[in-house]
């Protein structure tokens, strides 16, 4: 009888990651880096436990949308407050906060739910090449970014 490996959230082990997000779309950049963050790219993936690894995206601020949505794509949010309903157009979000773009987009690609919560804190993005986790030896991504 064959029977499927069930990882347990004791025996994670996690990588860091490093995608360089220069010249890519922003969702085709936004879907790889969730699957890492989920831990799709593992044979050892299990839906219900938390097993993905950690993601350094850098160089968001040279990220690309493709078409015309950089005129045309708005993220719309709430204050919280009545008739409080806000919108930012790309080209100002992608002009000051590229990191904030690709936080979103990484977001909406994650389940809703503790898993998908958990999995955005180990996210970190950078506007440039540098970033400060030197000490936890990222690896650089290889796989496909289409």
């Amino acid at each position: 009888m064959n029977s499927s490996y069930l990882q347990k959230p004791q025996d994670v082990e996690r990588k860091w990651y490093v995608v360089d997000a220069a010249d890519k779309p922003l969702g085709r950049v936004a879907a790889t880096v969730a699957s890492i963050l989920r831990g799709k790219h593992l044979p050892t993936f299990t839906p219900n436990v938390d097993c993905g690894d950690h993601v350094i995206v850098i160089n968001a601020d040279k990220i690309i949308l493709t078409g015309n949505k950089l005129n045309q794509k708005v993220r719309y949010y709430h204050t919280g407050w009545v008739g409080g309903i806000k919108e930012i157009h790309y080209n100002k979000l992608m002009a000051e906060e590229p990191e904030k773009a690709v936080m979103y987009a990484v977001n909406g690609m994650l389940p809703n739910n503790t898993i998908g919560r958990k999995a955005l804190t180990r996210l970190r993005v950078y506007k440039g090449t540098e970033h400060d986790h030197q000490a936890q030896n990222p690896i650089a991504w290889t796989g496909e970014i289409k």
